[in-house]
């Protein structure tokens, strides 16, 4: 006999406490991920669960602190805000409903000039740049299915930083709604950005000390 009970609506499904409960072949969407309650943080990229990074290593944290110090202070009082993971980024293609979002990541550093985009559980649309700091083990998610994602959603710049390599190279979103590379960077060199008028990076002391 066909029972009559309704099928549980998302706050009814249970919580996920394990990371042994996730099913990392199958296909996730926020409302999926909002249901996750275990300590490792994991990422979802068109629908597909990665894991993040173990806790990031000193060089990876000394690397981000030099550059979101000076975006920090060049956006004091302006119009953009900028976040530094743990800060959760929703990607939508159609609808911004949780069960209708399957992108969500954490990137290091995001900077964000439209506050409708802002909500307390974090960003939901592109942000205007996205910085990820790479570390061993995760290159290959970060350089192929983040730029997918990131070009597709319309990041204006993605800056990929490099602390073992001391490189710097960022995308540019152009007028088509394409990346469109930029020269790659190191120590000695600086980055500026029309998103940020008068910012500017010294890559010698984002490095430095490292």
């Amino acid at each position: 006999m066909k029972s009559n009970k309704p099928y549980p609506t998302e706050e009814e499904l249970p919580a996920i406490k394990t990371l042994n409960e996730v099913d990392f072949s199958g296909y996730y969407s926020y409302a999926d991920y909002m249901r996750f309650t275990f300590d490792e943080r994991l990422e979802i990229i068109k629908g597909h669960l990665f894991k993040m990074s173990p806790a990031p290593s000193r060089l990876h944290q000394g690397v981000l602190t030099n550059i979101f110090g000076p975006i920090y202070n060049i956006l004091k009082g302006k119009q953009c805000n900028v976040y530094t993971a743990p800060f959760d980024v929703r990607l939508t293609k159609k609808s911004p409903e949780d069960k209708e979002v399957f992108t969500v990541v954490q990137p290091d550093i995001v900077v964000v000039c439209d506050h409708r985009k802002l909500d307390k559980r974090g960003c939901i649309g592109a942000p205007d740049i996205v910085v990820e700091i790479l570390s061993p083990g995760n290159n290959k998610k970060e350089l192929i299915n983040k730029y997918e994602v990131y070009e597709e959603a319309g990041v204006k710049e993605y800056w990929i930083v490099s602390p073992s390599e001391k490189t710097f190279f960022r995308y540019i979103l152009d007028d088509n709604g394409k990346f469109q590379p930029t020269k790659l960077l190191t120590e000695g060199e600086e980055v500026s950005t029309s998103i940020m008028p008068g910012f500017k990076l010294i890559l010698e002391e984002v490095f430095q000390d490292i």
